[in-house]
């Protein structure tokens, strides 16, 4: 009985001793005084996740994967295959096979509205989309004809020249 209440006691006394003492876990300087931390929004992901980080995780998996008109493997791939793997590998989120039909998912968005994980779309010739997929800060990431999977910036001449639209097709952005 005695040992029963001392538990609680020893519990606070050892958590207090740790905690004063923030070098016994080597925690660098700038932790070991939380009042002085400021976390940034990247630090913790959030309930859902980091959805960037998640998109950047496919990314690295067909980073240079040469484009292939109707391709969906890593010998070949087109851009709306891409955007289905990226979405199945980071949201678990299904898309439909071509941009034709993903123009279609979501709703509307402007440029200024952009956010990590919302679809960007551009007119590349009369019969032609192009699709990507936004990752922040004037950046998306696209199958390219010239250099397969790779990222590149929105706000070039040649992408706001061809630039159709935008959507947001997941409440998670």
């Amino acid at each position: 009985m005695y040992f029963k209440k001392m538990i609680p006691a020893m519990v606070v006394i050892a958590t207090s001793m740790l905690a004063g003492n923030a070098c016994a876990f080597n925690l660098p300087a700038e932790l070991a005084s939380m009042d002085q931390y400021v976390p940034s929004m990247y630090t913790l992901p959030s309930p859902k996740g980091n959805i960037k980080s998640k998109i950047l995780s496919q990314y690295a998996k067909w980073k240079g994967t040469q484009y292939r008109w109707g391709g969906q493997s890593k010998s070949g791939i087109d851009c709306s295959a891409l955007m289905q793997k990226i979405f199945r590998g980071s949201l678990q989120m299904e898309l439909p096979r071509t941009t034709g039909e993903q123009i279609k998912g979501g709703y509307h968005i402007t440029q200024h509205e952009l956010k990590p994980g919302d679809l960007v779309f551009f007119r590349t010739s009369p019969e032609e989309r192009h699709v990507g997929v936004y990752i922040g800060h004037d950046k998306f990431i696209h199958a390219s004809k010239s250099q397969g999977v790779t990222v590149s910036v929105l706000s070039d001449s040649y992408w706001q020249d061809h630039y159709e639209t935008a959507r947001r097709i997941t409440e998670n952005v």
